[in-house]
């Protein structure tokens, strides 16, 4: 068997690889936490144009770890002001250490005082709202690539 391969087969190897990674990341369960309704369609309907699959949206931080514990998304997109009587940080923060499941804050808040507090805990990503799709998807896509790499690793 040949071991040795060439520039354009290892070119195609590589480029199949990539379509599969991509199909993954595409088929990826995403949990929005979103306490105002018509962003949330907003959100869900941007992602699902990028092929993403939303699979509920909750508004409340207490909403989102019920959800999360009984559906284990992939990655969970999360408003930080929400809701009931816990923020998206604390939700993040607990989602993360209990399921492990990787968080990206979506936010209009950008204040130092939000910064401060995501200091504490190390999320995945910030993106503050309006956003460019681009960057949300670039972000999405990052997130689960390293989550996906470090769950194979421990």
């Amino acid at each position: 068997m040949r071991q040795n391969l060439t520039s354009l087969e290892l070119c195609i190897k590589m480029i199949k690889i990539e379509k599969k990674s991509k199909k993954a990341v595409k088929s990826a369960r995403i949990l929005l936490v979103e306490d105002e309704n018509i962003i949330a369609m907003d959100i869900q309907s941007t992602l699902r144009k990028m092929g993403y699959n939303v699979f509920a949206i909750v508004s409340s931080g207490e909403e989102s770890i019920k959800v999360a514990s009984s559906s284990m998304p992939d990655i969970v997109l999360m408003d930080i002001k929400l809701k009931g009587k816990m923020n998206g940080i604390q939700a993040a923060k607990s989602i993360y250490r209990q399921f492990r499941i990787p968080v990206i804050y979506v936010s209009a808040y950008g204040d130092e005082h939000i910064y401060v507090q995501l200091g504490r805990f190390e999320p995945f990503e910030f993106i503050q709202k309006p956003f460019i799709e681009e960057e949300l998807e670039d972000k999405i896509s990052g997130v689960l690539h390293k989550s996906r790499k470090y769950s194979t690793v421990n």
